[in-house]
Protein backbone atom coordinates (compact mmCIF):
# COMPACT_ATOMS: atom_id res chain seq x y z
CA UNK A 1 0.00 0.00 0.00
CA UNK A 2 1.51 3.10 -1.01
CA UNK A 3 1.55 6.15 1.41
CA UNK A 4 -0.81 8.46 -0.39
CA UNK A 5 -3.66 5.75 -0.74
CA UNK A 6 -3.30 5.26 2.94
CA UNK A 7 -3.54 9.31 3.45
CA UNK A 8 -7.14 9.41 1.05
CA UNK A 9 -8.39 6.62 3.10
CA UNK A 10 -7.92 7.84 6.63
CA UNK A 11 -8.94 11.09 5.36
CA UNK A 12 -12.35 10.01 3.88
CA UNK A 13 -12.77 8.18 7.42
CA UNK A 14 -12.16 11.07 9.45
CA UNK A 15 -15.33 12.95 7.04
CA UNK A 16 -17.30 9.83 7.83
CA UNK A 17 -16.99 10.51 11.98
CA UNK A 18 -16.94 13.98 11.17
CA UNK A 19 -13.72 14.72 12.61
CA UNK A 20 -11.14 17.36 10.36
CA UNK A 21 -9.02 15.58 7.62
CA UNK A 22 -5.47 15.52 8.18
CA UNK A 23 -3.83 18.57 8.35
CA UNK A 24 -0.57 19.64 6.43
CA UNK A 25 1.76 19.03 8.97
CA UNK A 26 -0.11 15.83 10.40
CA UNK A 27 0.21 14.20 7.09
CA UNK A 28 4.21 15.51 7.16
CA UNK A 29 4.79 13.70 10.50
CA UNK A 30 3.08 11.02 9.37
CA UNK A 31 4.69 10.35 6.25
CA UNK A 32 8.43 10.48 8.41
CA UNK A 33 6.60 7.62 10.56
CA UNK A 34 6.11 5.55 7.73
CA UNK A 35 9.57 6.17 6.62
CA UNK A 36 10.91 5.08 10.27
CA UNK A 37 12.34 8.78 11.02
CA UNK A 38 13.25 10.24 14.51
CA UNK A 39 10.65 13.31 15.51
CA UNK A 40 14.15 15.22 15.58
CA UNK A 41 14.72 13.90 11.77
CA UNK A 42 11.34 14.66 10.77
CA UNK A 43 11.48 18.51 12.70
CA UNK A 44 14.84 18.93 10.98
CA UNK A 45 13.94 18.11 7.51
CA UNK A 46 10.83 20.20 7.42
CA UNK A 47 11.97 23.01 9.57
CA UNK A 48 10.21 22.95 12.48
CA UNK A 49 11.21 22.80 15.81
CA UNK A 50 11.59 19.45 17.54
CA UNK A 51 9.10 20.12 20.37
CA UNK A 52 6.23 21.30 18.45
CA UNK A 53 6.53 18.37 16.38
CA UNK A 54 6.59 15.70 19.77
CA UNK A 55 4.68 17.95 21.46
CA UNK A 56 1.66 19.27 19.40
CA UNK A 57 1.58 17.58 16.08
CA UNK A 58 2.57 13.75 17.02
CA UNK A 59 -0.46 14.03 19.87
CA UNK A 60 -2.86 15.63 17.36
CA UNK A 61 -2.46 13.01 15.10
CA UNK A 62 -2.55 10.13 17.17
CA UNK A 63 -5.96 11.11 18.79
CA UNK A 64 -7.41 11.58 15.47
CA UNK A 65 -5.88 7.56 14.49
CA UNK A 66 -6.89 6.50 17.68
CA UNK A 67 -10.98 8.08 17.17
CA UNK A 68 -10.64 6.51 13.36
CA UNK A 69 -9.74 2.99 14.55
CA UNK A 70 -10.99 2.90 18.51
CA UNK A 71 -7.50 2.02 20.31
CA UNK A 72 -4.80 3.73 21.21
CA UNK A 73 -2.52 4.46 18.66
CA UNK A 74 1.81 5.44 19.54
CA UNK A 75 4.73 6.07 17.40
CA UNK A 76 5.33 2.39 18.03
CA UNK A 77 2.98 0.45 16.98
CA UNK A 78 1.41 3.42 14.56
CA UNK A 79 2.25 1.89 10.84
CA UNK A 80 1.33 -1.70 11.96
CA UNK A 81 -1.90 -0.99 13.45
CA UNK A 82 -2.65 1.63 9.90
CA UNK A 83 -1.62 -1.22 7.51
CA UNK A 84 -3.70 -4.09 9.37
CA UNK A 85 -6.51 -1.88 9.52
CA UNK A 86 -6.99 0.20 6.27
CA UNK A 87 -6.11 -2.88 4.20
CA UNK A 88 -9.15 -4.12 5.33
CA UNK A 89 -11.17 -1.02 3.43
CA UNK A 90 -8.92 -1.19 0.41
CA UNK A 91 -10.41 -4.86 0.36
CA UNK A 92 -14.08 -3.38 0.76
CA UNK A 93 -13.32 -0.85 -1.70
CA UNK A 94 -12.14 -3.44 -4.61
CA UNK A 95 -14.91 -6.18 -4.29
CA UNK A 96 -16.77 -5.99 -7.12
CA UNK A 97 -20.29 -4.62 -7.06
CA UNK A 98 -23.21 -6.79 -6.39
CA UNK A 99 -25.01 -7.64 -9.47
CA UNK A 100 -28.72 -6.36 -9.86
CA UNK A 101 -30.89 -9.55 -9.67
CA UNK A 102 -32.38 -7.79 -12.96
CA UNK A 103 -29.21 -9.08 -14.56
CA UNK A 104 -29.88 -12.79 -14.17
CA UNK A 105 -33.55 -12.61 -14.45
CA UNK A 106 -34.71 -9.33 -16.86
CA UNK A 107 -38.38 -10.23 -16.30
CA UNK A 108 -38.00 -9.46 -12.40
CA UNK A 109 -38.42 -5.68 -11.93
CA UNK A 110 -38.31 -5.17 -8.05
CA UNK A 111 -39.28 -1.66 -8.18
CA UNK A 112 -42.82 -2.80 -9.27
CA UNK A 113 -43.21 -6.36 -7.96
CA UNK A 114 -42.42 -5.79 -4.10
CA UNK A 115 -42.32 -9.53 -1.71
CA UNK A 116 -45.47 -8.95 0.33
CA UNK A 117 -43.38 -7.65 3.71
CA UNK A 118 -42.71 -9.98 6.19
CA UNK A 119 -40.00 -10.51 8.31
CA UNK A 120 -36.62 -8.85 7.75
CA UNK A 121 -35.89 -6.95 4.10
CA UNK A 122 -33.33 -9.01 1.93
CA UNK A 123 -30.39 -7.78 1.23
CA UNK A 124 -30.22 -5.04 -2.31
CA UNK A 125 -33.88 -4.69 -1.34
CA UNK A 126 -34.48 -1.14 -2.76
CA UNK A 127 -37.58 -1.36 0.19
CA UNK A 128 -35.16 -0.77 2.97
CA UNK A 129 -34.97 2.39 4.17
CA UNK A 130 -31.41 3.01 5.32
CA UNK A 131 -31.27 5.19 9.09
CA UNK A 132 -27.82 6.35 7.24
CA UNK A 133 -26.65 7.49 10.50
CA UNK A 134 -27.16 4.29 12.61
CA UNK A 135 -26.14 1.81 9.84
CA UNK A 136 -22.96 4.60 9.79
CA UNK A 137 -22.40 3.89 13.83
CA UNK A 138 -22.73 0.40 13.71
CA UNK A 139 -20.21 -0.11 10.42
CA UNK A 140 -17.78 2.02 12.21
CA UNK A 141 -18.32 0.08 15.55
CA UNK A 142 -17.86 -3.66 14.56
CA UNK A 143 -14.26 -2.50 13.51
CA UNK A 144 -13.10 -1.83 16.61
CA UNK A 145 -11.34 -4.13 18.03
CA UNK A 146 -13.36 -5.79 20.81
CA UNK A 147 -16.56 -4.33 19.70
CA UNK A 148 -19.99 -4.33 21.06
CA UNK A 149 -22.64 -3.43 19.78
CA UNK A 150 -26.29 -3.33 21.38
CA UNK A 151 -29.70 -2.89 18.60
CA UNK A 152 -33.02 -2.70 20.91
CA UNK A 153 -36.56 -2.46 19.59
CA UNK A 154 -39.67 -3.89 19.67
CA UNK A 155 -40.17 -6.78 16.96
CA UNK A 156 -41.14 -5.71 13.29
CA UNK A 157 -39.35 -2.51 13.92
CA UNK A 158 -36.19 -3.26 11.68
CA UNK A 159 -33.71 -4.62 14.19
CA UNK A 160 -32.58 -7.95 11.76
CA UNK A 161 -32.98 -5.62 8.76
CA UNK A 162 -30.24 -3.72 10.08
CA UNK A 163 -28.55 -6.66 11.73
CA UNK A 164 -28.37 -8.49 8.30
CA UNK A 165 -26.53 -5.16 6.78
CA UNK A 166 -24.36 -5.02 9.27
CA UNK A 167 -23.20 -8.70 9.31
CA UNK A 168 -22.84 -8.19 5.19
CA UNK A 169 -20.65 -4.94 5.30
CA UNK A 170 -18.39 -7.51 8.13
CA UNK A 171 -18.06 -9.98 5.36
CA UNK A 172 -17.07 -7.51 2.97
CA UNK A 173 -14.33 -6.48 5.74
CA UNK A 174 -12.98 -10.27 5.42
CA UNK A 175 -14.05 -10.81 8.84
CA UNK A 176 -15.54 -14.06 10.13
CA UNK A 177 -19.35 -13.88 10.90
CA UNK A 178 -21.89 -16.10 12.97
CA UNK A 179 -25.48 -15.11 13.79
CA UNK A 180 -27.50 -16.98 16.40
CA UNK A 181 -31.48 -15.93 17.12
CA UNK A 182 -31.82 -17.32 20.47
CA UNK A 183 -35.77 -17.59 19.53
CA UNK A 184 -34.69 -20.70 17.68
CA UNK A 185 -32.81 -22.61 20.80
CA UNK A 186 -34.38 -25.41 22.48
CA UNK A 187 -35.74 -24.70 25.95
CA UNK A 188 -34.38 -27.62 27.37
CA UNK A 189 -31.16 -25.74 26.66
CA UNK A 190 -32.36 -22.45 28.38
CA UNK A 191 -33.17 -24.52 31.98
CA UNK A 192 -29.79 -25.42 32.40
CA UNK A 193 -26.80 -23.06 32.35
CA UNK A 194 -24.37 -25.78 30.94
CA UNK A 195 -26.47 -26.93 28.50
CA UNK A 196 -26.80 -23.13 26.89
CA UNK A 197 -23.49 -22.65 26.83
CA UNK A 198 -22.42 -25.77 25.32
CA UNK A 199 -24.94 -24.82 23.09
CA UNK A 200 -23.55 -21.58 22.27
CA UNK A 201 -19.82 -23.11 21.44
CA UNK A 202 -21.10 -25.94 19.34
CA UNK A 203 -23.23 -23.54 17.20
CA UNK A 204 -20.27 -21.11 16.79
CA UNK A 205 -18.48 -23.86 15.75
CA UNK A 206 -20.29 -25.21 13.57
CA UNK A 207 -21.11 -21.98 11.91
CA UNK A 208 -17.51 -21.41 11.74
CA UNK A 209 -17.17 -24.96 10.16
CA UNK A 210 -14.38 -25.55 13.01
CA UNK A 211 -14.77 -28.97 14.44
CA UNK A 212 -16.65 -28.74 17.73
CA UNK A 213 -13.83 -30.38 20.81
CA UNK A 214 -16.30 -29.07 23.75
CA UNK A 215 -15.17 -32.15 26.00
CA UNK A 216 -11.27 -30.91 25.66
CA UNK A 217 -11.89 -27.59 27.13
CA UNK A 218 -15.12 -28.35 29.35
CA UNK A 219 -13.93 -28.71 33.11
CA UNK A 220 -16.29 -29.11 35.59
CA UNK A 221 -13.70 -27.98 38.33
CA UNK A 222 -13.33 -24.68 36.73
CA UNK A 223 -17.28 -24.56 36.09
CA UNK A 224 -19.33 -23.78 33.28
CA UNK A 225 -18.50 -20.02 32.53
CA UNK A 226 -14.86 -20.72 32.71
CA UNK A 227 -14.90 -23.62 30.46
CA UNK A 228 -16.72 -21.87 28.17
CA UNK A 229 -14.60 -18.60 28.25
CA UNK A 230 -11.14 -21.39 27.69
CA UNK A 231 -13.20 -22.71 24.51
CA UNK A 232 -13.68 -19.32 22.80
CA UNK A 233 -10.52 -18.14 23.79
CA UNK A 234 -7.57 -21.25 23.27
CA UNK A 235 -9.66 -22.63 20.87
CA UNK A 236 -12.30 -20.66 18.73
CA UNK A 237 -10.45 -17.53 18.53
CA UNK A 238 -6.92 -18.88 17.81
CA UNK A 239 -8.39 -21.01 14.83
CA UNK A 240 -9.09 -17.59 13.21
CA UNK A 241 -7.27 -15.25 11.33
CA UNK A 242 -9.47 -12.52 10.95
CA UNK A 243 -11.78 -10.71 13.57
CA UNK A 244 -15.78 -13.21 14.67
CA UNK A 245 -18.99 -10.89 14.16
CA UNK A 246 -20.78 -12.48 16.86
CA UNK A 247 -24.79 -11.94 16.22
CA UNK A 248 -27.01 -12.78 19.11
CA UNK A 249 -30.60 -11.94 17.97
CA UNK A 250 -33.54 -12.15 20.13
CA UNK A 251 -31.31 -12.23 23.27
CA UNK A 252 -34.65 -11.11 25.53
CA UNK A 253 -36.00 -14.73 25.19
CA UNK A 254 -33.19 -15.63 28.04
CA UNK A 255 -34.47 -13.07 30.17
CA UNK A 256 -37.27 -15.30 30.98
CA UNK A 257 -34.84 -17.68 32.54
CA UNK A 258 -33.13 -16.03 35.48
CA UNK A 259 -30.32 -18.15 36.24
CA UNK A 260 -29.47 -18.69 32.13
CA UNK A 261 -29.29 -14.45 32.56
CA UNK A 262 -27.53 -14.45 35.41
CA UNK A 263 -24.73 -16.56 34.19
CA UNK A 264 -24.45 -15.85 30.54
CA UNK A 265 -25.11 -12.11 30.21
CA UNK A 266 -22.04 -11.03 32.59
CA UNK A 267 -19.85 -13.78 30.56
CA UNK A 268 -20.69 -11.13 27.20
CA UNK A 269 -19.74 -8.28 29.73
CA UNK A 270 -16.56 -10.47 31.14
CA UNK A 271 -15.49 -11.10 27.26
CA UNK A 272 -16.24 -7.36 25.97
CA UNK A 273 -13.84 -5.91 29.32
CA UNK A 274 -11.13 -8.56 28.89
CA UNK A 275 -10.35 -7.02 25.60
CA UNK A 276 -8.95 -4.12 26.85
CA UNK A 277 -6.28 -6.34 28.23
CA UNK A 278 -6.12 -9.67 26.31
CA UNK A 279 -5.04 -9.13 22.66
CA UNK A 280 -7.11 -12.81 21.64
CA UNK A 281 -10.05 -11.19 22.74
CA UNK A 282 -10.14 -7.97 20.26
CA UNK A 283 -10.73 -10.42 17.65
CA UNK A 284 -13.99 -10.71 19.20
CA UNK A 285 -17.10 -8.26 18.34
CA UNK A 286 -20.88 -9.01 19.64
CA UNK A 287 -23.46 -7.29 18.01
CA UNK A 288 -26.62 -8.39 20.65
CA UNK A 289 -30.42 -7.28 19.55
CA UNK A 290 -33.27 -7.71 22.13
CA UNK A 291 -36.63 -6.25 22.22
CA UNK A 292 -37.16 -5.35 25.64
CA UNK A 293 -35.22 -3.97 28.84
CA UNK A 294 -33.44 -6.84 31.18
CA UNK A 295 -35.43 -7.19 33.96
CA UNK A 296 -33.17 -9.77 35.85
CA UNK A 297 -31.56 -8.71 38.28
CA UNK A 298 -27.41 -7.76 37.83
CA UNK A 299 -24.81 -5.99 39.08
CA UNK A 300 -23.99 -2.60 37.23
CA UNK A 301 -20.56 -3.76 36.75
CA UNK A 302 -22.13 -7.36 35.42
CA UNK A 303 -24.29 -5.69 32.86
CA UNK A 304 -23.48 -5.79 29.03
CA UNK A 305 -26.40 -3.71 28.73
CA UNK A 306 -24.49 -0.42 30.42
CA UNK A 307 -21.34 -0.99 27.66
CA UNK A 308 -20.80 -0.51 24.16
CA UNK A 309 -22.68 0.96 21.40
CA UNK A 310 -26.54 1.18 22.04
CA UNK A 311 -28.62 1.78 19.30
CA UNK A 312 -32.34 2.20 19.69
CA UNK A 313 -34.60 1.86 16.60
CA UNK A 314 -37.32 4.18 16.30
CA UNK A 315 -40.69 5.13 13.75
CA UNK A 316 -40.13 5.97 10.24
CA UNK A 317 -40.17 9.95 10.25
CA UNK A 318 -42.63 11.67 7.92
CA UNK A 319 -39.81 12.09 5.84
CA UNK A 320 -39.33 8.02 5.08
CA UNK A 321 -42.85 7.42 4.62
CA UNK A 322 -43.13 9.34 2.12
CA UNK A 323 -39.91 8.32 0.43
CA UNK A 324 -40.85 4.86 0.81
CA UNK A 325 -44.48 5.32 -0.52
CA UNK A 326 -42.36 6.49 -3.70
CA UNK A 327 -40.64 3.03 -3.79
CA UNK A 328 -44.32 1.64 -3.79
CA UNK A 329 -45.42 3.34 -6.77
CA UNK A 330 -47.52 5.63 -4.57
CA UNK A 331 -47.91 9.13 -5.98
CA UNK A 332 -47.76 10.88 -2.85
CA UNK A 333 -46.95 14.39 -3.44
CA UNK A 334 -47.48 16.84 -0.57
CA UNK A 335 -47.24 14.32 2.31
CA UNK A 336 -51.09 14.55 3.52
CA UNK A 337 -51.91 11.03 3.15
CA UNK A 338 -48.50 9.53 4.67
CA UNK A 339 -49.88 12.38 7.92
CA UNK A 340 -53.01 10.49 7.57
CA UNK A 341 -51.81 6.44 7.42
CA UNK A 342 -49.19 7.82 10.54
CA UNK A 343 -52.07 9.09 12.68
CA UNK A 344 -53.07 5.44 12.86
CA UNK A 345 -50.17 3.79 13.26
CA UNK A 346 -47.53 5.98 13.64
CA UNK A 347 -44.28 5.28 11.85
CA UNK A 348 -44.00 1.94 12.82
CA UNK A 349 -41.71 0.36 10.05
CA UNK A 350 -43.85 -2.93 9.78
CA UNK A 351 -47.07 -1.87 9.70
CA UNK A 352 -46.25 0.95 7.52
CA UNK A 353 -44.42 -1.45 5.10
CA UNK A 354 -47.68 -4.01 4.93
CA UNK A 355 -50.29 -0.70 4.42
CA UNK A 356 -48.16 0.79 1.70
CA UNK A 357 -47.81 -2.76 -0.05
CA UNK A 358 -51.70 -2.91 -0.20
CA UNK A 359 -51.94 0.34 -1.07
CA UNK A 360 -49.10 0.05 -4.14
CA UNK A 361 -51.34 -3.19 -5.36
CA UNK A 362 -54.00 -1.05 -5.49
CA UNK A 363 -56.09 -3.60 -3.87
CA UNK A 364 -57.34 -1.12 -1.43
CA UNK A 365 -57.92 2.78 -1.00
CA UNK A 366 -56.68 5.10 1.66
CA UNK A 367 -59.84 5.80 3.32
CA UNK A 368 -60.52 2.21 3.02
CA UNK A 369 -57.96 0.75 4.81
CA UNK A 370 -57.87 3.57 7.35
CA UNK A 371 -60.93 2.63 8.01
CA UNK A 372 -60.89 -1.33 8.82
CA UNK A 373 -57.56 -1.20 9.81
CA UNK A 374 -58.44 -2.03 13.49
CA UNK A 375 -61.22 -4.70 12.45
CA UNK A 376 -61.06 -8.49 12.36
CA UNK A 377 -61.32 -7.60 8.18
CA UNK A 378 -58.33 -5.13 7.67
CA UNK A 379 -55.10 -5.91 6.89
CA UNK A 380 -53.57 -5.50 10.09
CA UNK A 381 -55.88 -8.46 11.28
CA UNK A 382 -53.09 -11.35 11.80
CA UNK A 383 -50.86 -8.80 13.36
CA UNK A 384 -53.54 -7.36 15.92
CA UNK A 385 -54.52 -11.45 16.63
CA UNK A 386 -51.34 -12.52 17.09
CA UNK A 387 -50.95 -9.44 20.09
CA UNK A 388 -54.26 -10.82 21.34
CA UNK A 389 -53.28 -14.28 22.00
CA UNK A 390 -50.12 -13.41 23.57
CA UNK A 391 -52.41 -11.22 26.14
CA UNK A 392 -55.10 -14.53 26.60
CA UNK A 393 -51.85 -16.46 27.74
CA UNK A 394 -50.45 -14.20 30.04
CA UNK A 395 -53.38 -12.61 31.88
CA UNK A 396 -51.68 -9.60 34.32
CA UNK A 397 -50.08 -8.73 30.95
CA UNK A 398 -54.00 -8.40 29.25
CA UNK A 399 -55.33 -6.67 32.63
CA UNK A 400 -52.48 -4.10 32.97
CA UNK A 401 -52.78 -3.63 28.92
CA UNK A 402 -56.81 -2.97 29.82
CA UNK A 403 -56.25 -0.16 32.57
CA UNK A 404 -53.86 1.80 30.28
CA UNK A 405 -56.35 1.32 27.33
CA UNK A 406 -59.72 2.38 29.62
CA UNK A 407 -57.48 5.02 31.12
CA UNK A 408 -57.86 8.98 30.52
CA UNK A 409 -54.60 9.93 31.53
CA UNK A 410 -51.01 8.34 31.02
CA UNK A 411 -51.30 4.96 34.11
CA UNK A 412 -47.46 4.17 36.04
CA UNK A 413 -47.01 0.20 35.51
CA UNK A 414 -45.09 -2.19 37.29
CA UNK A 415 -41.52 -2.54 35.97
CA UNK A 416 -41.54 -5.63 34.48
CA UNK A 417 -44.90 -5.32 33.18
CA UNK A 418 -43.93 -1.92 31.72
CA UNK A 419 -41.28 -3.95 30.22
CA UNK A 420 -43.15 -6.56 28.54
CA UNK A 421 -45.73 -4.55 26.93
CA UNK A 422 -43.24 -2.32 25.51
CA UNK A 423 -41.37 -4.86 24.26
CA UNK A 424 -44.82 -6.30 22.44
CA UNK A 425 -44.49 -2.54 20.84
CA UNK A 426 -48.41 -1.92 22.11
CA UNK A 427 -47.50 0.65 24.66
CA UNK A 428 -45.02 4.15 25.12
CA UNK A 429 -43.30 4.80 27.87
CA UNK A 430 -43.22 8.40 29.36
CA UNK A 431 -41.40 8.92 33.21
CA UNK A 432 -42.53 5.37 33.53
CA UNK A 433 -46.06 5.67 32.66
CA UNK A 434 -47.79 4.10 29.88
CA UNK A 435 -50.08 5.12 27.31
CA UNK A 436 -50.87 3.47 24.10
CA UNK A 437 -48.41 3.52 21.43
CA UNK A 438 -50.95 3.32 18.37
CA UNK A 439 -54.23 4.58 17.56
CA UNK A 440 -54.52 1.02 15.73
CA UNK A 441 -54.19 -0.80 19.23
CA UNK A 442 -56.42 2.02 20.99
CA UNK A 443 -58.84 1.04 18.81
CA UNK A 444 -58.56 -2.35 18.56
CA UNK A 445 -58.27 -3.40 22.41
CA UNK A 446 -61.28 -0.81 22.94
CA UNK A 447 -63.49 -3.50 21.50
CA UNK A 448 -62.07 -6.82 22.49
CA UNK A 449 -63.87 -8.58 25.22
CA UNK A 450 -61.93 -7.90 28.89
CA UNK A 451 -64.59 -9.86 30.97
CA UNK A 452 -61.99 -12.42 32.18
CA UNK A 453 -59.04 -10.60 32.91
CA UNK A 454 -57.90 -9.96 36.15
Amino acid sequence: MTIDSMLDILNRKLVQIQDDPLSPTEILVLQGIWQDKTYEEIAKEERYSSGYVTNVVAPQLYQKLGQVFGRRITKKNCRAVLESQVAAQVALEAKPPRQNPSEFYPDVNEDTSPHYPDGSVPLNSPFYIERSTIEASVYTEIQKPGALVRIKAPREMGKTSLLLRALDYANHLGYYTVSLNLEQIDLTFLSDVNQFLRWLCASVSHKLQIEPKLDDYWNKDLGNKQSCTFYFRNYLLKQIDAPLVLALDEVNQIFEHPEVAKNFLPLLRSWYEEAKRQPIWQKLRLIVVHSTEIYVPLQLQQSPFNVGLPIQLTDFSLEQVCQLAQRYGLKWTDGSEAKQLMAMIGGHPGLVHTALYHLGREEITLAQLLETAHTSTGIYAHHLQRHWVTLQEQPKLASALHTVISATEPVKLEPIIAYKLSSMGLIKLDNNKATPSRQLYQWYFENQRWENQE
